[in-house]
């Protein structure tokens, strides 16, 4: 299942919506067949998604892609995976980017601050995944963010500039490997906060990086927003190319009204 965009060449800001949603592991397997259920008619209940100019995407746990792969069929939906190893071969409890293809996964999400963090995943090991997840011809949906709050006057630029640096060193600095590249906007202290970052900051941080990437031709990549991030936000954001949800859409209904403010965006 793979994206029904192009991101091999140049974009604009406007282009395309993304909304996509992760369970992370709160759910168990049958539960998370439940909820996918409900995705799927929520989905559904919106033709207009056809278009592709709003591309939703969910990412659940490993062992339910083969199984979201045949309930997803015939949707827009484009199915991802939380993680990647780096190449095939002798990595015991691994998953191949070439498996992950196979199975029908179109985009899969490297770098989150979880796996930064508790799995002590550095930036050559995040350069290498993202090497791989390309060569397997899957999208990266690479997972970026400043540690703290940077809430003073220089706050945005330098919240910009941590992450210009975490995109450079994933991409090994082969800029042409970026525009494969789907960017998940996640400060750290927002991830699981009881609010998102302000729209004001996350416009201002997503605008100071279009700005650092139009160096090399990139200002119009895909950035998306995650860190808490629930209905109601994205109509008050300015630049960014959708949202990546966490618990607020494991309600279903949540992730249709994220879709619905998606649809209602001026073209």
């Amino acid at each position: 299942m793979t994206l029904p965009v192009a991101l091999t060449g140049p974009h604009t800001v406007l282009d395309t919506t993304f909304v996509g949603v992760s369970t992370k592991m709160y759910m168990g397997y049958a539960q998370s067949l439940a909820w996918l259920e409900q995705l799927v008619a929520e989905v559904d209940a919106r033709p207009a998604l056809a278009a592709g100019r709003v591309v939703p995407f969910v990412i659940p746990s490993f062992p339910v892609l083969p199984e979201a792969v045949r309930l997803m069929a015939d949707t827009p939906l484009v199915l991802g995976a939380q993680n990647c190893g780096w190449s095939d071969g002798p990595w015991t409890g691994e998953v191949s980017p070439s498996m992950l293809a196979e199975l029908g996964v179109g985009l899969v999400e490297i770098g989150h601050a979880e796996r930064r963090r508790y799995f002590a995943e550095d930036e050559a090991m995040i350069a290498l995944k993202v090497s791989a997840a390309v060569d397997a011809g899957l999208t990266p949906l690479l997972c970026v963010g400043e540690s703290e709050i940077l809430d003073h006057a220089g706050g945005p630029a330098a919240a910009a500039d941590a992450v210009y640096g975490q995109i450079k060193a994933a991409v090994s600095r082969d800029w042409s490997l970026a525009s494969t590249l789907i960017i998940a906007y996640e400060p750290v202290w927002a991830i699981g906060a009881p609010e998102p970052a302000s729209a004001e900051y996350v416009s201002k941080v997503v605008a100071a990086l279009r700005s650092a990437l139009a160096q090399h031709g990139l200002a119009g990549i895909p950035i998306i927003y995650g860190g808490s991030a629930k209905p109601g936000l994205l109509p008050q954001l300015d630049g960014v190319s959708g949202l990546f949800l966490g618990r607020f859409a494991h309600d279903a209904a949540n992730f249709g009204r994220v879709l619905d403010e998606a649809l209602a965006l001026p073209n």
